[in-house]
């Protein structure tokens, strides 16, 4: 497989299948890849991890353009939402420029708290880096 699956829906396909067998820490995936048009798939369901723990995913891929197009990922523990990263624009925010459009809302007022999110990005798959911090913030000690 190539190292950016992003360049077909069958590669994008296999490695979002393929999470389960790359992380441990996913105990159940419900992640399916529905391509919508030539080039574009949308990938939706949860990912579940112990403690109660799932990652909520949405996303919008281009294939012929290498990319993610749009994303909403959310960390819910039971009823409590942690937080949610996304991909919406918010240029009036100085405070979110260093990664913008890319952003993580979270507590305490998670709708108005936003903060960077280094890391994320449109031309690399997004969910090991979300799957790394569940595991070493939530699940690790």
């Amino acid at each position: 497989m190539p190292t950016n699956p992003l360049t077909s829906v069958a590669n994008y396909e296999a490695f979002i299948y393929g999470l389960p067998d790359t992380f441990a820490c996913i105990q159940m995936s419900t992640l399916v890849v529905a391509q919508v048009g030539p080039v574009t798939a949308i990938v939706k369901g949860e990912l579940h991890f112990g403690q109660g723990l799932v990652l909520r995913v949405l996303e919008v891929v281009d294939v012929r353009q290498r990319r993610i197009d749009r994303y909403g990922y959310e960390l819910w523990q039971g009823r409590e939402e942690l937080w949610w990263y996304d991909s919406w624009p918010h240029p009036d925010l100085s405070e979110l420029s260093s990664t913008d459009p890319h952003h993580k809302h979270v507590p305490p007022d998670i709708k108005h708290h936003r903060v960077p999110a280094p890391g994320l990005s449109f031309q690399v798959p997004n969910l090991p880096l979300l799957i790394q911090e569940v595991s070493q913030t939530y699940l690790s000690g």
